[in-house]
């Protein structure tokens, strides 16, 4: 698991933005988030300074984007 800021996770997250790249994404209230990838592969991120409205917006983003959010 890799510990970031909000905005180095969501630096982080744009090149991966469609479906070419991302299956599905899971998070939970911790800040949590586990990108599993086409290939089989994932990422997990700890996000330590993500405010609840923040968290909302990075689902949205991805959900935007085409990409199945879990929670």
């Amino acid at each position: 698991m890799k510990t970031c800021t909000f905005i180095d996770f969501m630096q982080a997250l744009k090149p991966w933005l469609n479906g070419d790249y991302i299956n599905q994404a899971r998070f939970d209230d911790k800040g949590n988030f586990t990108l599993m990838f086409v290939d089989g592969g994932q990422k997990v991120y700890h996000v330590d300074d993500c405010t609840a409205a923040q968290l909302k917006d990075a689902v949205e983003l991805l959900k935007k984007n085409g990409i199945p959010v879990f929670k």
